[in-house]
């Protein structure tokens, strides 16, 4: 028989995405892979059953995981919808790793094989499967569009009869993918944009787009990529080098995040104390505690004359184009394993090795064990 692919329709509170679109599961099936869809599992990112051409279609979730040899989804499962996937089921999604441990004892009870694209290996072939950084596009554009519609300036410098406006300044603090979308959406706008990031190397990368580089002599890049947690005394230093870059700005992007860790805490009480009345902040970081103080996630709070976004799940609010990257990436992570309708997981392949979650029952990566403390 054919590979079965799963797509239930995504139970999260504000989810609009879909795990793969109508031309991506045209390419499955091109595989010899079936689709079992639920109905109206494209709807909120605007994608109607009818264009999933050939697929099979189910009338809830449960028929799904109950057909299906591999489930794609956007967010993990709820614990209810982990009871009724069978056992033996491969799970490939965003599964939130290092946050649940009663999820992740539930995957191995019941002898699922998760891939947590958290996971995925940062090395080039991995690239194209690379689900992170194709939402984080998305979420740093929108940032950049929060700020703009919020700011009590002009982004360009505008020219009227009577003169002209200078345009707003922008700071971005994190040049990952969402920092580096984000500088290039309001470079594009028109602001004057800054950058900062604790890795030092990431200044060729933040001018290539449109901003001036913050260097406050600190470098924090850890093995993988990522930024680092800085010391007592590199927290001391970043707050005192930041604060003038802080009080001069009229926006402010956040997107520093480490994974598997709350976010790390930038701005205090006292840089925005000095921010200019009427400043906008854009907490990226909000789903993990956040990167300012007084964020709250999902909400707008205002301190001291600073309006504070703390956005959760942006690029749900982008469903389209979001749904488009996702089923492509996940497309590419999968696709090499198909031949002629069938599965077959190569695993001396260290991009399914380093980004497996749970099988057989067991946890497969010590750094999500420590993090659980399992």
């Amino acid at each position: 028989m054919a590979l079965v692919i799963g797509i239930p329709k995504e139970s999260a509170k504000g989810e609009n995405r879909v795990a793969v679109v109508p031309d991506v599961g045209r390419k499955f099936r091109f595989l010899g892979a079936d689709l079992c869809i639920e109905q109206g599992a494209g709807t909120g990112s605007h994608f109607r059953d009818e264009e999933f051409e050939g697929a099979l279609f189910a009338a809830s979730a449960a028929e799904v995981y109950a057909r299906a040899d591999v489930i794609f989804k956007v967010q993990a499962p709820s614990l209810e919808e982990i009871r009724v996937i069978r056992p033996g089921t491969i799970l490939i999604g965003f599964l939130r790793p290092f946050e649940d441990s009663e999820r992740a004892r539930l995957f191995c009870e019941n002898k699922i094989t998760s891939f947590a694209l958290e996971l995925l290996p940062r090395i080039s072939r991995a690239q194209s499967m690379d689900a992170l950084s194709s939402q984080s596009t998305v979420a740093g554009y929108l940032c950049a569009i929060i700020a703009a519609e919020n700011c009590p300036k002009f982004f360009p410098m505008i020219t009227f009869a009577a003169g002209t406006l200078r345009p707003a300044r922008v700071l971005v603090i994190g040049v990952g993918v969402a920092g580096l979308q984000a500088i290039a959406t309001a470079h594009r706008l028109g602001a004057i944009v800054e950058a900062y990031d604790v890795r030092s190397e990431t200044r060729e990368q933040a001018e290539s787009v449109g901003a001036r580089f913050i260097d406050i002599g600190i470098s924090a890049r850890d093995a993988g990529g990522y930024a680092r947690e800085l010391t007592i005394e590199e927290r001391k230093l970043q707050k005192e080098r930041l604060a003038k870059a802080v009080s001069q700005v009229d926006v402010l992007i956040t997107t520093a995040a480490v994974p598997g860790k709350k976010s790390p805490r930038i701005i205090t009480e006292e840089m925005l104390s000095v921010m200019k009345p009427g400043a906008v902040i854009v907490d990226l970081a909000a789903e993990g505690g956040g990167n300012v103080v007084g964020t709250r996630a999902g909400e707008t709070v205002v301190i001291g004359g600073v309006t504070i976004f703390g956005p959760v799940n942006l690029s749900s609010h982008m469903p389209v184009h979001a749904s488009e990257m996702y089923s492509k990436n996940l497309f590419n992570f999968l696709s090499p394993h198909i031949k002629d309708g069938k599965l077959n997981l190569d695993w001396n392949d260290e991009i399914l090795a380093g980004s497996v979650f749970t099988i057989g029952g067991e946890i497969r990566n010590e750094g999500v064990k420590r993090a659980l403390g399992l």
